[in-house]
């Protein structure tokens, strides 16, 4: 028996709103969707597990006619889906009375639930969300029926407003996969038993590192699963160092290197770090034009000559304030605070807002 987990697709999600690409990310999630289930019908995979977080939030009736669409059109492939706290079951809300195609099972319950295939061997349990927090454990007392087979819980949670879940006591229930929902980053809680897929697309600059899905297969009572990195792009979060000799054209051509390195595609959030010339001023405003920038930071500090600041200024207001701390602040260090009050102090004496 082989199976495809996905779960956090966000279907209806804007990522980056305000931004230029936000409505392109909004189509491209439902292109890698819509690639997933092609996939699940070019691989002719037994069953495609949703676990929770279909849509970004409660769907209408034309959404779910195009997933209905889109997944009724499997010829082999079995589909069970719960909804998660995202897209959870409101009163009169179109998911609950939806009909859908026959190879399409909505374990739609407040209480765990399951579905049979017998010709694969395999049962799938869970429940959905009917609010946008559950804080009861409800996982702590779900266990496989007495049937021989492969046993699968889609489970969409694991923070304290979120079914928090006793990952040993689940471990113990005697599933052989749970396949999990609600964190972005795919992880293993344990490995080729639990996992959380992750988020289909990122969807903010928090949502790092691959996002992908999860295949799986059951062969013989062991199960094997594999990770495989789908989504278009990343986001990706970088520091860059400036020293005395850093220009502002030099720390340009290092964020030009860094989006040519990591990906055109990608997006950023960048963070310059170190020192810097204290005539020099890095404009990242311009650094924007370079790619998909949602935010960059210059966090450096002037890389201050004081021997020669005090031939300068001598005996005025700046060179009596470097006289007093110059002493204290090379024994305590730069990170000190006589050092960090020197190189604040100077800054603003010689650069006042």
């Amino acid at each position: 028996m082989r199976f495809i987990h996905i779960a956090d697709v966000h279907l209806g999600a804007v990522p980056d709103k305000g931004y230029p690409w936000s409505q392109t990310r909004a189509e491209e999630i439902w292109r890698t969707f819509r690639e997933v289930v092609q996939m699940a019908e070019r691989e002719q995979v037994d069953l495609l597990l949703i676990a929770g977080d279909l849509f970004h939030k409660q769907p209408g009736i034309r959404e779910l006619k195009e997933v209905n669409y889109l997944l009724g059109g499997l010829t082999k492939t079995q589909v069970v889906l719960i909804a998660g706290n995202h897209d959870y079951l409101k009163q009169d809300s179109p998911y609950d009375r939806f009909s859908w195609e026959e190879n399409i099972c909505f374990l739609k319950s407040r209480q765990c639930g399951y579905v049979c295939f017998p010709e694969l061997d395999t049962q799938v349990y869970g429940l959905s969300y009917y609010g946008r927090e559950i804080r009861e454990p409800l996982y702590d007392e779900v266990y496989p029926e007495d049937l021989p087979g492969c046993h699968i819980l889609l489970a969409h949670g694991g923070d304290e407003s979120h079914i928090p879940i006793n990952w040993k006591k689940l471990a113990g229930a005697g599933f052989d996969y749970v396949a999990l929902g609600h964190i972005h980053k795919p992880q293993y809680p344990e490995e080729d038993r639990m996992a959380y897929a992750g988020a289909l697309e990122p969807l903010d600059i928090n949502d790092t590192g691959p996002h992908g899905l999860i295949m799986g297969e059951y062969v013989s009572g062991k199960l094997q699963t594999e990770f495989v990195p789908f989504a278009r792009r990343e986001y990706i979060q970088e520091k860059l160092y400036s020293d005395n000799e850093t220009t502002d054209l030099a720390m340009e051509e290092q964020v030009e290197q860094l989006i040519r390195r990591r990906g055109q595609e990608n997006f950023y959030r960048i963070t310059i770090c170190g020192y810097r010339d204290p005539e020099i001023v890095f404009h990242t405003k311009s650094y924007e034009r370079l790619g998909n920038i949602l935010e960059i930071r210059d966090t450096t500090e002037p890389d201050f000559d004081f021997e020669e600041l005090l031939r300068i200024h001598g005996d005025d207001v700046v060179g009596r304030y470097i006289s007093r701390l110059l002493e204290e602040s090379k024994k305590q260090g730069r990170s000190g605070t006589a050092g960090r009050a020197l190189y604040e102090g100077v800054a603003a004496l010689l650069h006042p807002r």
